[in-house]
């Protein structure tokens, strides 16, 4: 697919043929570029970006006009990966009319391709009007950002046999959402039982929020490594593309890896210039 435009439909093939689909959350147009033309098939403009790069204590603090800028850059900076853009904590609690015009402002002014709507199983009734409005959903549910506090996780943080206990549940909430209309699911925090269970079931596409950060090498934090010619920064993400296909212990149809601009400059792999005398 790498040399082709993806769709939703090339999606749902891949997803018939077991091969995996590979996403990246970015938040820039440099990082876009990169990624885009490394191959991965969705570029995931995540409400973390507030956190990671504008310094706020949580998503839920991300706003829609935040989302719109970051979703601007990402999207002139991809060509033929497909957009998604999170819609904000916000818009989905307020209602169907309130959710459809975030969607909508994402869409047509952002250049998004599909939504994330995360808390989505919370919101069926506003999942399904998105939908109708003819814009694609990605719909997040499981122990996500805007339901931590629900699933009491702000201390320990998620866990694997936590969402075991659930797998119910998160089968059931999975079912719902393929019945309103979704075109992918992303399964946060799945675990290898409730994961399995979940992607197995459904027809839809369905990730698990993989996520893979890539170390900066420096001589300041690794004083007894030796600089190396620093790889190029698209050869980087390529090696992580194959990494995330050819896993084999990951039961799962995507792989999703939250990459930041900073730790894939090529500056970032030479040694700091010593203070002059």
């Amino acid at each position: 697919m790498l040399h082709s435009m993806v769709t939703m439909a090339a999606l749902q093939q891949m997803k018939r043929d077991g091969t995996k689909i590979v996403g990246v959350v970015v938040y820039d147009y440099q990082m876009a570029r990169i990624v885009d033309r490394a191959g991965v098939d969705i570029v995931s403009v995540g409400d973390s970006v507030g956190v990671n790069m504008w310094g706020q204590e949580s998503e839920l603090d991300v706003t829609l006009d935040q989302m719109l800028l970051a979703c601007k850059a990402v999207r002139r900076g991809v060509t033929r990966a497909l957009v998604s853009c999170d819609v904000p904590y916000g818009p989905l609690q307020e209602g169907p009319d309130a959710a459809v015009r975030a969607a909508t402002r994402l869409m047509k002014d952002g250049g998004a391709d599909m939504v994330k709507l995360d808390a989505a199983a919370e919101h069926p009734e506003e999942v399904r009007a998105v939908v109708r409005a003819g814009i694609p959903v990605w719909a997040q549910f499981g122990i996500t950002p805007h339901t931590a506090k629900k699933y009491d996780t702000r201390r320990a943080g998620p866990s694997a046999d936590m969402a075991a206990g659930l797998k119910d549940q998160f089968v059931a909430e999975a079912q719902l959402l393929e019945d309103a209309g979704a075109a992918l699911l992303d399964f946060t925090n799945s675990g290898p039982v409730a994961g399995p269970a979940v992607t197995s079931a459904f027809a839809a596409p369905v990730t698990v929020a993989v996520r893979l950060a890539v170390e900066k090498l420096s001589a300041s934090t690794q004083p007894n490594r030796p600089v190396e010619r620093p790889k190029p920064r698209v050869e980087i993400v390529l090696s992580l593309l194959t990494a995330m296909r050819s896993t084999p212990s990951q039961p799962v149809s995507l792989a999703s890896a939250a990459i930041t601009t900073r730790v894939l400059t090529e500056r970032s792999a030479r040694p700091s210039p010593s203070p002059s005398a």
